[in-house]
């Protein structure tokens, strides 16, 4: 990110198929599908990730699932949702992506719930590579129709509850993997 804070992300890309042209050389190319999440996408989430973008990627789609700042794998904090960090981190993932070697240059974000949230507000600030999103069971007004908030009221069993399992899903420690030997000394 433009701050140095390093964002985790999975890639699905297609199998390349072979090219009689001259272009072969350069690579395949080809459009980009963007999530991004603070729901672990190394073991939380990793079952249902598989299942989607295996299934745009098999249909000419390279798949980039990023963690967002602050959770998962991903260094860096955030605070609460949908914060202008994280729409500036969003605007920065675009722009890296379509300048890949592989990627046309036109990227799609998809979302549901949360990632539909960020999709749509990500949109109204215009990115230049960002071409479509996809975004299910969000909303354009927090006010009056969203998870949290019902006429401006805050939804109180289902608020404490989500508000309990992401706490408890972000405490815990980045998946070692990811991080190989420096896990041992990881401090956020």
């Amino acid at each position: 990110m433009r701050d140095g804070i390093k964002l985790a992300a999975k890639l699905w890309v297609p199998e390349l198929v072979e090219k009689t042209t001259d272009k072969s050389e350069e690579g395949e190319k080809y459009p980009a599908i963007l999530e991004v999440l603070p729901y672990r996408r190394a073991d939380y989430m990793a079952p249902r990730d598989e299942k989607t973008h295996s299934y745009f990627c098999s249909h000419g789609y390279v798949c980039v699932r990023v963690d967002m700042r602050g959770s998962g794998d991903s260094e860096g904090f955030y605070y609460d949702e949908y914060e202008k960090q994280e729409q500036d981190d969003c605007c920065d993932v675009i722009s890296w992506i379509s300048q890949q070697n592989w990627c046309t240059g036109n990227v799609g974000m998809y979302g549901k719930s949360w990632g539909g949230f960020n999709s749509l507000q990500v949109a109204a600030r215009r990115p230049a590579a960002l071409k479509t999103i996809i975004s299910a069971d969000s909303s354009d007004d927090r006010y009056a129709d969203d998870i949290h908030y019902r006429g401006g009221c805050v939804l109180g069993r289902e608020m404490l509850s989500w508000a309990h399992i992401m706490f408890l899903w972000n405490a815990r420690p980045p998946y070692p993997e990811s991080l190989g030997p420096r896990y041992l000394f990881y401090l956020p």
